[in-house]
């Protein structure tokens, strides 16, 4: 909770001095945005520890127009690492019934330059991934044409439940990725990143929990 004065007094952008804290990554103030400052500092005292191995950073906002929960990413030249920072929200996809990754996007507008996926994605190495992970403010859809069934708080976390799996599944620490099976590999849509000249198609590539250094440097075929 980065926002705790501002959320006090029923705001979820805006801090109690009326600073969006969200456009302030790329040099926050110690007095005026105090939390911002402090999880920078903490963030880039880890990248710089090796005995650390900060793999991921997801901010989770809500959205105030758009329906299911849905993640932004950032675009970067290398496709393996594009490929790469696509199959987290892909396997969440699977997970959750109320994530959607036709909505996920990964761009790089300029009106985003000061958030903390856009800053921490150009700050953190390529092992790395940063995402902002949006949920509806009211509520998601299934499938094309059905009803939005509206959020309650046992929904929003049961979504939270389902994030957490995911990293189970990421990191293969249960039985629900033993094999690359067709319904975690196979996607049917591809990556759409805004701001290039192309979209690709991937598969999904999930990672060994016994040895994550070694499979860092390794390019996964399609």
């Amino acid at each position: 909770m980065l926002n705790p004065d501002g959320v006090y007094l029923g705001n979820y952008r805006c801090s109690l001095m009326g600073f969006d804290l969200n456009r302030h990554w790329q040099d926050p103030s110690p007095w005026a945005h105090p939390t911002l400052h402090a999880v920078k500092q903490l963030i880039v005292q880890m990248s710089q520890d090796p005995s650390v191995s900060l793999e991921f950073y997801i901010d989770v906002h809500s959205h105030s127009t758009m329906l299911n929960g849905f993640m932004y990413g950032n675009v970067f030249e290398d496709e393996e690492r594009v490929h790469r920072q696509a199959v987290f929200p892909r396997l969440l996809c699977q997970n959750a019934p109320d994530f959607s990754f036709s909505n996920t996007s990964f761009n790089r507008d300029k009106v985003k330059a000061g958030t903390g996926r856009r800053f921490l994605g150009g700050l953190l190495d390529d092992t790395s991934y940063c995402y902002t992970l949006e949920v509806s403010f009211y509520g998601y859809m299934t499938s094309v044409g059905t009803a939005a069934v509206p959020y309650s708080e046992e929904i929003y976390m049961k979504l939270g439940k389902n994030v957490a799996r995911t990293f189970l599944d990421y990191y293969k620490l249960n039985n629900l990725t033993k094999d690359y099976g067709p319904a975690l590999m196979h996607c049917a849509e591809g990556i759409s990143q805004v701001g290039k000249s192309k979209t690709v198609s991937s598969t999904c590539p999930v990672r060994e929990s016994g040895d994550r250094k070694k499979e860092k440097d390794q390019i996964f075929s399609h």
